[in-house]
Parts: C-alpha cells; sequence; structure tokens
C-alpha cells in the first residue's frame, strides 16, 4: 500500500506521519510532502492508493490538489485533513473517501482506512496465503493446497500458530499422537517438504535435526495480520481460529 501524505505546515505533516504510520499496515510506504507541487511531480509514472491532503495550503489547496492527484491516479481515495468544515460541499462533489478534523490521531486515521471509498485489496507477492481464521487452510495462487495426509496439514498448522518458533519433533509428536510414531512423523514431513516444493514454496518450511519451524517472512497469514493491527485482518476475525485442531487457541493482542 503507498499513502501520500501533503501538508504545508511541517509539524502538522509530522503529526499526520506518525498518526498514519501508527494506524496503517506494515510494509505501507508513506509520501511525504509540504509542497503540493513536488507531491505530484513523485506520482509521475507510479500509483498511490490513499492521499491525506490539507486543505488550507499556499499555492495550491486541497480540493485543487485532489482533482489533479485523480487525474493521475483516479482510483486514489482522497481523505481530507482539516481544521474547517467549509469545504465539505467540495470534498463531497469530488467523491472523497473521508474527512479527518484536526488534530489527527491514530484512532481518526485507522477509522478512515477500514471505510475507504474505493477498498484495497490485500495483495502478495509471497508464495503461500495461510488462512486461519474458521478452517485452516492453506492457498497458493488462490487454490488450496493439498496435502497426502490430513495430518500433514496439521504439522503445518501447528508451526503456523508458533509463528518462526522452533519446535521438537517430540513436541510435534505429542501434538499429533497420544502415542510416539516417529516413523510416521518422518512421512508427514517428507510429505510437507514435497508438497511445499511442488509450488515453490520450500524454503517457508525449515528443517533441522530435530526441530522444525517455518519462515514467517515467507507467508502471508490472516492471524499475523491481525496481531499487526492490519484493519481488513481485523474485520475478518469472527472468534473462530483452526476450528478443526483441537489444540488452537488463539492469543489475540489487543487493539
Amino acid at each position: 500500500m503507498r499513502i501520500l501524505l501533503v501538508d504545508d505546515e511541517k509539524l502538522q505533516l509530522l503529526r499526520l506521519e506518525k498518526a498514519v504510520g501508527e494506524a496503517a499496515p506494515e510494509g505501507t510506504e508513506l509520501l511525504c510532502f509540504s509542497n503540493p507541487l513536488q507531491a505530484l511531480d513523485a506520482l509521475e509514472g507510479q500509483n498511490v492508493d490513499i492521499a491525506f491532503l490539507d486543505i488550507e495550503m499556499a499555492g495550491m489547496n486541497g480540493i485543487e490538489l485532489a482533482k489533479r492527484i485523480k487525474d493521475k491516479c483516479p482510483k486514489a481515495n482522497i481523505v481530507f485533513v482539516t481544521a474547517y468544515d467549509q469545504y465539505a460541499l467540495d470534498a463531497y462533489r469530488l467523491h472523497a473517501s473521508g474527512y479527518v478534523t484536526k488534530p489527527v490521531n491514530k484512532e481518526k486515521i485507522a477509522a478512515e482506512l477500514a471505510n475507504l471509498r474505493n477498498p484495497i485489496a490485500l495483495s502478495s507477492e509471497k508464495k503461500l496465503q495461510i488462512k486461519c481464521f474458521g478452517n485452516f487452510e492453506v492457498f497458493h495462487c488462490g487454490k488450496p493446497l493439498a496435502f497426502a495426509y490430513s495430518k500433514s496439514k496439521e504439522l503445518f498448522a501447528y508451526l503456523v500458530d508458533r509463528e518462526g518458533a522452533s519446535v521438537t519433533l517430540g513436541e510435534l509428536n505429542a501434538v499429533l499422537w497420544e502415542e510416539d510414531h516417529p516413523s510416521y512423523l518422518r512421512n508427514l514431513i517428507a510429505d510437507v517438504q514435497s508438497t511445499l516444493e511442488s509450488v515453490g514454496a520450500e524454503g517457508v518450511f525449515i528443517k533441522r535435526r530435530n526441530a522444525c519451524s517455518i519462515d514467517t517472512e515467507k507467508i502471508d497469514c490472516d492471524a499475523y495480520l491481525y496481531k499487526k493491527g492490519n484493519p481488513d485482518a481485523v474485520r475478518m476475525y469472527r472468534g473462530e481460529y483452526m476450528n478443526q485442531y483441537s489444540w488452537a487457541v488463539f492469543h489475540a493482542l489487543d487493539h
């Protein structure tokens, strides 16, 4: 996600940058400008998803800047930031996404991000997308990944639940069965490895001599995004987490 921030008062711009940085999902790119013309120059050849614009600015006000941004980025969400309301009608005519009153804070910005006029789809360049809310599923290119054994999928789910922490083979055995099944566990690990390798995601699974883990940087996971405060992930959570596994308990962070 790319967000443009424009306010000709540098102190106000710093406050806006701090509030948006706290409310936006991790990995969001912020483009901050105190000069509206420089902001427009920065949009040459590239898009922004959202623009937070002060209205009262010298040289070019936020309404005019918004019109020129929409010419370059028709799908951009425009959110005006102002201490005044006399421009509300102009904002309405521009089909603005929202209107934030000063002083800005994380809560006000988060409310706008959660109710954008043009919602921004969560995009990813990562190989795997993990769904933990409801039943656990693993997707590659939008299609469910098929493991040879249901216990292989459960093993992988447990590693996702551990969020990259190393899990011993003994712990995995205890989670999956009440009795010791070392040979079956080796088969499950081999199945996970081959299944991920078949879609080019072999780097996700990490196998050491007596332990396994996953590289959390190589997956997208709704539960991980929720814990980072991603507004779309927060809206998706309905109190259900890996429903098919008795050991699964979601420890949500407070927001």
